[in-house]
């Protein structure tokens, strides 16, 4: 016999006394079936669908069993990871709920806002870190947060963080964390990717599933809507009407795209509509400002893309709107339980286009549940016609995610690769060609038989002609030999600059050997050579007055290298009387 009551779950006093206190009565399904395994310290690999209270059913846990034990400074005593930062959020939320008779210590980690807060949290030391992986990735590597101490590991919504493609990041923190621990995973789907994951990190789990993965809770009426434009125009008006003919308390609808999101706002707000939008380009102050001010009623209608598709608890949600179809059924069943949660009815309208026929065809198959529509149904022939587009919602696209951008980048890039490799190719095979084709006629012309004009060598005009052709053909040929010749600058680089220090170190020497010589012989030396090489060694010069013709200047050949001097070995030599 299951319990029935919080207080058959295990739970310490001051725990029961939060939980009246905040008006809550008898334990959902997974609750009932987590907590007291939670409480043991066993393993946990909890499987249920959306809006079922997961959040309380590891939170009530911790609290009770670190209500011992002191925090010390960067060691956290427990961590949890959420995919989001409104879902973060909200679980410190809970923390403060379900925790207001006790002193732990919280330490939210997420992006959007002030880190030194969340340092100076750090370094006093918390009970309960919650944190999103990229920003606690970040503190670790800073050396602000040390994750030896960690007692108690939670990982919520792990899904969605497959989604999002946080997977190697909980590899790597999971890592980090001392292998003698408790571990609560959450999931309300189990795909294979997650199934590896429980098998790396938990250590014989136990395993709860209250319901079937990917199931819609029972409390939510699912509508469907046909709109037979596939226009944003024909859609919104579509949406509006819906929204004044139905009895919409508040709601939240949702859009495939960021942009889509801030389009229908906009719109929303013109037709007079009390709204706001949530996605993830917005700051998260913008962010949390409006889930309070949707909480708190100030606004009835939220545009939202599938950032708040995941674990947001927003009580009294009267209606889901889908403005798109989802790109993958499994968001389907996420969007639509931010309604219907806790045992409450809630409402469900999706609308639905020619384009997401196909879309819509896998909802139902995963739901098993017959699609009910307002209004007229699409007929049969759009039916089957739309059962042959690409799908993926809207403008056909593809139904995998970033399939067809991948695809068409992939033969993109393949294509071009075999352009750069034909054109390499062609490149290095170009001089190749010319110089043999050169070669070719040079030797033909060489070799070919000069013919033999009757008494040719009796007639002074033919005489004439032949020496006139000889000498083109001796200037073809010299000219094809000068365009094969290999450039000095063709020649091993190795060669020339063996050439090069060589004349250094001779030019060098010559100079050490006469720095070395007694002046009078220097002295004599100098005096018979011109007085313009005399002057090559003095270091201070006089310019030359204004009005005098400056003298010319040539670059002398040094070290034997002729007119290859690097420019900076190149002294100017000034010529007297010119």
């Amino acid at each position: 016999m299951h319990p029935t009551t919080f207080a058959e779950l295990g739970l310490s006093s001051k725990v029961l006394a939060a939980i009246e206190a905040a008006g809550y009565a008898s334990p959902t399904p997974i609750q009932t079936e987590a907590i007291p395994v939670a409480m043991t310290g066993r393993d946990v690999l909890g499987i249920a669908q959306t809006g079922t209270g997961k959040t309380a059913s590891f939170v009530l846990p911790m609290i009770a069993r670190l209500e011992t034990g002191r925090a010390r400074a960067r060691m956290p005593r427990s961590l949890i990871l959420a995919p989001t930062r409104e879902l973060a959020a909200q679980v410190a939320q809970s923390f403060e709920k379900y925790g207001v008779n006790h002193k732990l210590t919280v330490a939210l980690l997420i992006g959007g806002v002030s880190m030194d807060d969340q340092v100076r949290k750090l370094d006093r030391g918390v009970d309960v870190l919650i944190a999103t992986p990229g920003r606690l990735l970040d503190h670790f590597s800073r050396g602000r947060v040390m994750l030896m101490g960690v007692e108690i590991l939670v990982i919520d919504e792990a899904d969605r963080m497959l989604d999002m493609g946080f997977i190697p990041d909980i590899e790597k923190i999971c890592k980090l964390l001392p292998p003698r621990r408790q571990t609560l995973f959450f999931s309300a789907t189990m795909p294979p990717e997650i199934t590896r994951l429980v098998a790396q990190f938990l250590n014989d789990p136990v395993r709860i599933e209250v319901a079937r993965p990917a199931t819609t809770a029972k409390t939510i009426t699912q509508s469907f809507k046909f709109c037979a434009s596939t226009e944003d125009h024909d859609k919104r008006v579509v949406l509006r009407d819906l929204l004044r003919d139905l009895d919409v308390k508040n709601a939240i609808i949702f859009c495939n795209r960021k942009r889509d999101v801030a389009i229908l706002l906009k719109s929303l707000l013109k037709h007079g509509f009390s709204a706001g939008a949530i996605h993830g380009d917005l700051e998260q102050s913008t962010r949390t400002a409006t889930l309070d001010a949707f909480r708190e009623g100030r606004i009835q209608l939220l545009a939202a893309s599938d950032v708040a598709a995941r674990g947001l608890d927003i009580p009294d949600v009267s209606h889901v709107f889908n403005y798109d179809v989802p790109w993958q059924a499994d968001d389907y069943v996420h969007r639509i339980g931010r309604t219907g949660r806790a045992g409450k009815l809630g409402h469900s309208v999706t609308i639905v286009t020619p384009d997401d026929i196909k879309a819509t065809s896998a909802i139902t198959k995963l739901t098993e549940e017959e699609p009910q529509w307002i209004g007229d149904a699409p007929d049969e022939e759009t039916l089957a016609d739309g059962m042959k587009r690409r799908g993926r919602g809207r403008r056909g696209a593809s139904p995998s995610r970033g399939a067809s951008s991948t695809r068409g980048g992939r033969d993109a890039r393949g294509s071009g690769d075999k352009r750069r490799e034909r054109g390499g190719r062609d490149r290095g095979q170009r001089p190749a060609r010319e110089a043999e084709a050169a070669s070719g006629s040079r030797t033909n012309a060489e070799t070919a038989p000069v013919p033999q004009h009757a008494h040719s060598s009796d007639r002074p005009a033919d005489r004439a002609a032949d020496r006139t052709a000889d000498r083109s053909a001796d200037r073809a040929a010299d000219r094809t030999e000068e365009r094969t010749r290999p450039r000095r600058s063709d020649a091993p680089r190795e060669e020339r600059s063996e050439e090069r220090r060589e004349g250094r170190r001779q030019g060098g020497r010559d100079e050490r050997d006469a720095s070395r010589r007694p002046p009078q012989e220097r002295a004599q030396q100098h005096q018979g050579r011109p007085r313009h090489e005399a002057q090559v060694h003095k270091k201070d010069e006089a310019p030359p007055r204004k009005g005098e013709p400056r003298e010319r200047e040539r670059e002398p050949v040094a070290f034997g290298l002729d007119e290859n001097v690097p420019a900076f070995l190149r002294r100017p030599v000034r010529i007297a009387g010119r």
